[in-house]
Order: structure tokens, then C-alpha cells, then sequence
């Protein structure tokens, strides 16, 4: 079934079922406490679907989730998946100051250091937070010497989106050695459109996915794929209080998920962020908008 030559990039974005973009403004990170932990499980699953699969991949984490969950972090790098980072709690990128990014950066860095034993070189903001209000995040994720991130995408989107941004490896910081690798889109009739996983996987049909991704690597490149543990995991609890357009969002699929993304794994060759973006480096350009 791995008949393509071209490795793709395979990514989950660790966070728990309360703290999406969905629910920002419905649950407070106050609560979050007090909330069911369901990610450590959704994990486990994650690690068992990659393992039967034979694929590695990399799981961007939030510092708030690898200081609960320790042993988690630990069977992610045991695995011979790559730990990287989402930020301490979710806050999105354009919220903070340059200080306020640099200070979320060095503390989740520690504390997931700290809870795996390796070293952290990759990140992806939040909600793809990085856009054209602050590209500087890129010049601070440099200074503090990130590999790579995969924080941009190249679209319009009612929560995140920068249309006008590379749909493939670029170098944001000039003479820095930080590659951006944003997540995949697909063209057509002349638009991008959102190709790259999360709710769009859920909600349309599979074959849209495995057309979208034939098509970029008909184009020489790696798809950047990504998901999130609780859209493997129906039995989360519901928030009732939630928006109805929310609710669509984040529950529509999730029993469908575990399926699809077996089919996906199957039909495409998968590695780790961290290797994609070792190759995708001499390729990148300097870039200026």
C-alpha cells in the first residue's frame, strides 16, 4: 500500500476535549481542572493505530497537558514518535505580546524537556495562529532556536489564515535556520482550499483527502497532515452550552474517525514533522511579503 515514494508529514496536535478553539468563550481555563481528563487514553489509542499502521509521526503537545501527564510523554518518545510543542495552554499567537510568546515558549519547552528527556525543536501555534498580524513570531521561535515551525496556514478561515503565504516550505526568518512547513492545501479552479486534516478529514469524504493529498505529491511535495486526540474519542462529554455552529464542528464524525484515518495511513507513506522538515530545508526560500 506504500507505493509513494514521497514521504508525508504526519502530525497530532495533543490538547483535550475542552480546550478547542470550539469552546473558547464557552469554557473558561479556570475550569479546566475540574474538567474529566480524556487525553491520555486517546493517546494510548493514537500510539496503538501507529503501531499497527508501522508509521511514526509527531505530536505537538501543550505544556498544561505534558505536566499531567508525564507517563504519556514518556510512551510518545518511547515509540519513536517526536515530542514537539503547541504552546503552554492554548492561547492563540495574535493574542499575545512578543514578550508574553517568548515567556509561553521557554515554559512549555521546560516542562515538556523535562517530561520526555529529549530535546524540543519543533512547534506549531495553536489554531495556526501565525499569520500576517504577527509575523515576528517567527523571528522569536528563531532566537530561541526551533528547528522548524508548522504554524501557518495558507488560507482564509473564519478562526485562523493567511492567505497570501507560501503553501509550502519557506524560510520566514532570512538567515535563520527555521524552516515554516504550513499545513496542506489543495487547489482547485484556481482557489486553496483546506486540505490538511482536523474538521475538514471529519466532516467531508475520505476521497476528498486522498485527492487533495495525490495531488501535492504530484507536485513533488509532502502533504502536512494533522488531528487531534478527542476526534478519535465519540464517548467525550458533550457541552451542551456551546454554540450550535461548535457543536457541528467538533462532534460531527468522531465515531467515523478511527476508520478513516486507518484508511488514510494505509494509502499514503508517513513520517515524522522533524525529518520532513530536514528535507524540505535546502528547498525553502527566502521569502519577503
Amino acid at each position: 500500500m506504500h507505493g509513494m515514494t514521497i514521504v508525508n508529514g504526519l502530525s497530532v496536535d495533543v490538547e483535550d476535549w475542552f480546550q478547542v478553539g470550539a469552546f473558547e468563550h464557552t469554557i473558561a481555563r479556570e475550569d479546566w481542572d475540574g474538567l474529566e481528563l480524556r487525553v491520555g487514553d486517546n493517546v494510548a489509542r493514537i500510539l496503538d493505530l501507529f503501531d499497527e499502521a508501522g508509521v511514526k509521526a509527531t505530536f505537538f503537545t501543550l505544556g498544561w497537558i505534558a505536566e499531567r501527564n508525564r507517563t504519556v510523554m514518556r510512551a510518545i518518545v518511547d515509540r519513536g514518535h517526536e515530542l514537539a510543542s503547541h504552546g503552554y495552554d492554548h492561547a492563540r499567537v495574535f493574542t499575545l505580546s512578543r514578550t508574553e510568546f517568548a515567556e509561553d515558549l521557554a515554559k512549555s519547552r521546560a516542562i515538556l524537556e523535562d517530561a520526555a528527556g529529549q530535546a524540543i525543536t519543533g512547534y506549531r501555534a495553536p489554531s495556526f495562529s501565525i499569520d500576517a498580524r504577527n509575523r515576528w513570531a517567527h523571528e522569536v521561535l528563531a532566537e530561541h532556536g526551533y528547528a522548524y515551525s508548522s504554524s501557518v496556514a495558507p488560507i482564509v478561515h473564519d478562526h485562523y489564515g493567511w492567505r497570501d503565504a507560501p503553501r509550502f516550505a519557506f524560510d520566514p526568518v532570512p538567515g535563520s535556520e527555521l524552516v515554516e512547513i504550513p499545513v496542506t492545501t489543495a487547489i482547485l479552479r484556481g482557489k486553496r482550499l483546506a486540505a490538511g486534516g482536523g474538521g475538514f478529514f471529519r466532516v467531508l469524504p475520505y476521497g476528498f483527502s486522498r485527492w487533495a493529498i495525490r495531488q501535492v505529491n504530484a507536485e513533488g511535495r509532502p502533504a502536512v497532515f494533522y488531528f487531534h486526540p478527542w476526534e478519535v474519542d465519540p464517548g467525550q462529554p458533550r457541552v451542551a452550552s456551546a454554540p450550535m455552529r461548535s457543536r457541528l464542528r467538533h462532534y460531527t464524525n468522531l465515531s467515523r474517525m478511527a476508520g478513516k484515518l486507518s484508511d488514510l495511513l494505509g494509502d499514503f507513506a508517513w513520517g515524522r514533522m522533524d525529518a520532513l522538515a530536514a528535507r524540505e530545508k535546502p528547498r525553502s526560500l527566502d521569502w519577503a511579503a
